[in-house]
């Protein structure tokens, strides 16, 4: 039994879990997707606490259920803590929803969501999951829309929420590094890689369901 602990405790080591862990109570749950499927309620706010203010987003459930429990179940056991906007496009857009922790990315990019119709507008304000062109490719990222973008709306891009407080905070994150974050640099090193070549990137301290 011993030896099976120490082997656990290693493999977690190796890949950067134990150190999430001492930041995020709840990492060791993030690491296990298919136990985080809790129902979300009806209507509820998300709080980012932002190095530039706060943001709240309203979430509507009946707009899109399957984007909505997925976002509650992140917020809940702390996937956006500590994670940057790291993509900037003014007129456009601000984007985030990479874990600073690249063990925990790895494993919920082979989590993807179910598409769903698109029942509300891309609206300045309005949250939605990033996507590719594949279907069902939704997973953790998503983007705050900085005006109406009525053209994503046939590419099923489904809005879930709403930002009814700090607009002007979303508005001000800094878009110096535009879209110079590489993705794929994110998913192998997580916040390393960020802090590292875009120290000035904005980020949420915290993201929790507000009471």
């Amino acid at each position: 039994m011993k030896s099976f602990m120490y082997t656990v405790a290693g493999l977690m080591l190796a890949s950067g879990i134990v150190t999430a862990q001492a930041a995020n109570p709840n990492a060791a749950k993030l690491m296990n997707p298919a136990s985080l499927t809790e129902q979300a309620p009806p209507t509820y706010t998300v709080n980012l606490n932002t190095t530039k203010g706060l943001i709240a987003i309203q979430v509507h459930r009946d707009w899109a259920p399957i984007a909505a429990d997925r976002f509650y179940n992140l917020v809940k056991n702390g996937f956006y803590d500590e994670a940057r906007f790291f993509r900037v496009v003014p007129n456009f857009m601000v984007q985030f929803g990479m874990n600073a922790n690249p063990a925990v990315t790895r494993v919920w990019s082979g989590v993807p969501m179910k598409d769903e119709p698109t029942k509300q507008g891309n609206k300045k304000g309005y949250v939605t999951f990033a996507r590719t062109s594949a279907p069902n490719s939704r997973g953790t990222q998503l983007f705050i829309n900085y005006k109406d973008n009525n053209f994503l709306d046939a590419q099923g891009f489904a809005a879930f929420g709403e930002v009814t407080k700090g607009m002007d905070i979303a508005e001000s994150i800094t878009s110096q590094y535009g879209e110079k974050p590489n993705q794929g640099e994110i998913t192998s090193q997580g916040n390393a890689y960020l802090t590292k070549e875009f120290p000035k990137l904005d980020y949420i301290k915290t993201a929790t369901i507000a009471k």
